[in-house]
């Protein structure tokens, strides 16, 4: 799935931490580290990154 642009429930623009969030945890940080130091506080916001899954390059090979 692509990322949303905006938190569902406060409006906070999310999709722009959805990029650094992915690299810093793929390289072994911990999630609650970087969610923090992007700014994302709430709670809302931090389980629209958390619970996204990256789907794109499975749903490409339809198109």
């Amino acid at each position: 799935m692509i990322i949303p642009v905006r938190c569902f429930t406060c409006g906070t623009v999310v999709a722009s931490s959805w990029e650094p969030f992915l690299k810093r945890t793929r390289a072994g940080e911990e999630p609650r580290k970087v969610l923090d130091e992007l700014g994302l506080s709430r709670y809302c916001c931090r389980r629209m990154l958390l619970s996204n899954v990256d789907l794109m390059d499975d749903v490409i090979s339809f198109g």
